[in-house]
């Protein structure tokens, strides 16, 4: 004779279970509660990042009002008038609480060293940095992710090895060095190689048209390849690994038992799940469109943000300074945010 099932209640009942009934999910919240919360730490982190671009740059070494005046005759009196001018006589907790105020409103404040805006300042080179990081993170998330699918699907090959080795010795190859051996070799010119590109800037001027547009892209191909060749390793290695522990799974077996091709499987199955963790590197990949590259575009004369990060950080002119990290965390926080929005519609389970 059979036992009788144990009732719910009684101690040999599962937690959880009743009779005859399967495991159920715990309850997962509602995808409106997940984006509420994603945009809650979003707006942490930009708080945060406001606080550390106050006062992270102000225990930089220098004064600014005599970086500004520095082989001109001043006078005590028209220092003191210059500091009260631009607010530095005010006590710090004071410079703080405009600070917050003019950045909720826009207001990035007045650069000391070119008298403008520090809005204007930033939208006026915007547009070349989107192009020239915009084109070269389009270029190295497709190689890197390409690369790493093949890495993967064909590990522990010559192929495998040959591109792990050489990512991995570019991502170690400092921007701004590789950068200048591309100015000297393909700019100035080494041994039986000529010179075949500008050494710097965007535009050679005096063009229009096509024309101006092919004299844009001849000045782009030095900046754009060294980023390139230092940024795509990152996103092969992550695509590579990712890919790698999926290829373990029982669903890839069973889709071969089905008869489905190599390729099949791999494009089908293989590769949409191993995605998620490479998502995550190509919108931190977009937050660094605007951020651009500091090194790269100061070495090549790039007139983007990245180089007026660096003249405003050699006076130290601390609104732009201010405003340019403002733009450039921000920029990260977004796209970490659009990732984290992603997620549950790739995967489901994220936003249980």
């Amino acid at each position: 004779m059979k036992a009788a099932a144990p009732s719910p209640g009684s101690p040999g009942a599962r937690p959880g279970r009743t009779a005859g009934a399967k495991a159920a999910y715990p309850a997962s919240p509602a995808y409106p509660v997940y984006v509420a919360g994603r945009l809650g730490g979003a707006l942490v982190s930009l708080f945060a990042v406001l606080v550390t671009s106050f006062f992270l740059f102000r225990i930089i070494p220098g004064d600014p009002v005599r970086a500004m005046t520095h082989g001109m005759p001043t006078s005590a009196e028209q220092l003191a008038t210059l500091r009260r001018q631009f607010g530095l006589d005010l006590p710090l907790w004071r410079q703080f609480s405009d600070y917050c105020a003019g950045a909720l409103t826009g207001d990035l404040g007045m650069s000391y060293q070119f008298r403008a805006p520090v809005g204007e300042l930033i939208a006026q080179k915007l547009p070349a940095t989107l192009l020239l990081t915009g084109v070269a993170v389009g270029l190295y998330s497709a190689l890197g992710l390409w690369l790493g699918t093949r890495s993967a699907w064909r590990h522990g090959g010559l192929g495998d090895r040959l591109n792990t080795g050489v990512a991995l010795t570019l991502w170690s190859v400092p921007s701004f060095w590789l950068g200048l051996l591309l100015i000297i070799t393909f700019s100035v010119g080494i041994g039986p190689v000529p010179g075949m590109f500008p050494t710097g800037g965007m535009e050679s001027g005096g063009t229009s048209g096509v024309a101006y547009v092919l004299d844009v892209a001849h000045h782009m191909v030095l900046p754009v390849l060294t980023l390139v060749a230092v940024g795509y390793a990152q996103t092969l290695l992550v695509m590579r690994s990712s890919l790698l522990e999926e290829m373990g799974g029982d669903y890839l077996t069973t889709a071969r038992a089905k008869g489905l091709r190599d390729d099949d499987v791999r494009r089908r199955h293989a590769v949409p799940n191993a995605l998620l963790p490479t998502v995550t590197m190509v919108f931190i990949n977009l937050g660094h469109v605007a951020a651009g590259s500091i090194l790269v575009e100061t070495v090549f004369s790039w007139p983007g943000l990245g180089g007026l990060f660096y003249q405003a950080l050699s006076v130290p002119d601390l609104p732009l300074v201010q405003g340019l990290f403002v733009v450039f965390a921000g920029a990260m926080i977004l796209m970490n945010l659009l990732a984290d929005l992603l997620y549950p519609l790739l995967d489901p389970r994220v936003g249980r």
